[in-house]
């Protein structure tokens, strides 16, 4: 891959995921403040991350990338994704901005996959070549939350001015920019063109299910749905548990999330090779109790290091779990499952898992809400703590130790 093809595509990945980034990490804080939306709503909002990731199979896989161009698709889904945005910005009730975000989401969550499409049909040797396309996503989430810090649209000032609404806006301009941009990557044809038949049950990751035959497999299976819970209430309360405490520029602080992923993605493959697999998988579990145990213990003074200490272990919660596990799949999968098993992975983590990960959040933080509007945090973030500790507990006692992959 030349010099040239790998600059667009890492554009392409940082403009994906500036995209992304741009609302994500604040749309708790944003629903709150400026939409006075219930945790019920907020945790409703979040969930349309998952019926996007449920649909996309039968978008991608289904109608769109069977028929088009991936980079058209993702170039069109952009462009509407521009006058979703916009209409986002400028709504003025959750009932209003609600069915504008679910329909953006059923057409995001496939653009993850078409960004990949484009980038491996372009690569001769896709595990030496994509990592070094793929950071420049990570760093266009980060460089979206200095940027929100940096305007001081998460400030206390800005919050009170309502300025955390042009978040919407300028995702709206860089979604256009990606949209017009993407018609002029290179041409990756449809897969119908280039993978034979098309079947359903392949694209929804249905074929994998007899992996599950397997008792390790399904033990890590049902181990990586459980513990997609505990992440969703770090997605939806994150950013207005910093908010409401005082936490200043904390879109920017969290963003050292993304810092720390990649610093931990360089790591993984060291340490997942010298430990093994197992105890990967109960070094990212234990990370993810200590942050939220670290989360409720911190505030915004003296304690504002325990707080940095919960985001910068997110590249050991997601790097060490979910990276390893798709490096599991792949390697457990053999040659004839390895596409259905990604997407039936997929499908149940950010399906099924989040999704009551997202609901679970929303009844949790209104249940801790008190009448003045403040949230008990300790008692909230003590939950995704302990469902972390049950989940480790259930994968130490059932995961049988297996046969490590090769160094090769």
């Amino acid at each position: 891959m030349n010099f040239s093809t790998k600059f667009r595509l890492s554009l392409m990945m940082f403009m994906e995921f500036f995209v992304w980034g741009s609302w994500y990490v604040t749309m708790g804080t944003f629903l709150g403040t400026n939409l006075a939306a219930s945790d019920g709503d907020i945790s409703l909002a979040f969930a349309t991350q998952s019926f996007g990731a449920i649909i996309a199979p039968f978008v991608v896989g289904l109608i769109a990338d069977r028929y088009f161009q991936a980079q058209r698709i993702l170039g069109v889904i952009h462009l509407v994704g521009a006058w979703l945005m916009y209409r986002m910005y400028e709504s003025g009730e959750f009932s209003e901005f609600f069915p504008f975000l679910l329909v953006y989401m059923i057409l995001f969550m496939p653009t993850l996959a078409l960004v990949n499409s484009i980038s491996f049909n372009q690569m001769t040797n896709p595990a030496k070549e994509f990592s070094i396309v793929r950071v420049w996503g990570t760093i266009g989430w980060i460089a979206a939350g200095i940027l929100i810090s940096a305007f001081s649209w998460d400030s206390p000032e800005g919050l009170a001015e309502g300025l955390l609404r042009n978040t919407w806006l300028m995702t709206s301009i860089v979604s256009l920019a990606m949209g017009l941009y993407s018609m002029t990557l290179p041409e990756t044809p449809p897969k119908s063109k280039r993978e034979g038949e098309f079947r359903l049950s392949r694209a929804l990751g249905l074929d994998a299910l007899a992996m599950l035959k397997d008792r390790n497999y399904t033990i890590f299976f049902i181990s990586s749905i459980l513990i997609c819970i505990p992440l969703a209430f770090y997605y939806q309360n994150a950013s207005p548990f910093l908010t409401e405490i005082g936490v200043k520029n904390s879109t920017g602080k969290m963003a050292l999330g993304q810092v720390s992923e990649v610093l931990f993605m360089l790591a993984l493959p060291i340490f997942f090779y010298r430990f093994g697999l197992k105890k990967t998988l109960i070094v990212a579990m234990l990370a993810w109790a200590s942050r939220y145990v670290l989360f409720a213990l911190g505030d915004a003074d003296s304690g504002l290091w325990m707080l940095m200490g919960g985001i910068l272990l997110h590249g050991v919660c997601y790097d060490f779990f979910f990276v390893s596990g798709q490096i599991y799949t792949d390697s457990h999968a053999g040659q004839e499952f390895k596409s259905s098993a990604q997407g039936l992975i997929t499908l149940a983590t950010y399906g099924l898992g989040m999704l009551i990960g997202f609901w679970a959040a929303g009844q949790i933080s209104d249940y801790y809400l008190n009448p003045a509007g403040l949230h008990d945090w300790k008692s909230i973030w003590l939950v995704p703590a302990g469902i972390s500790v049950l989940v480790l507990l259930f994968f130490i006692s059932f995961f049988k130790r297996e046969k490590e992959p090769s160094h090769q």
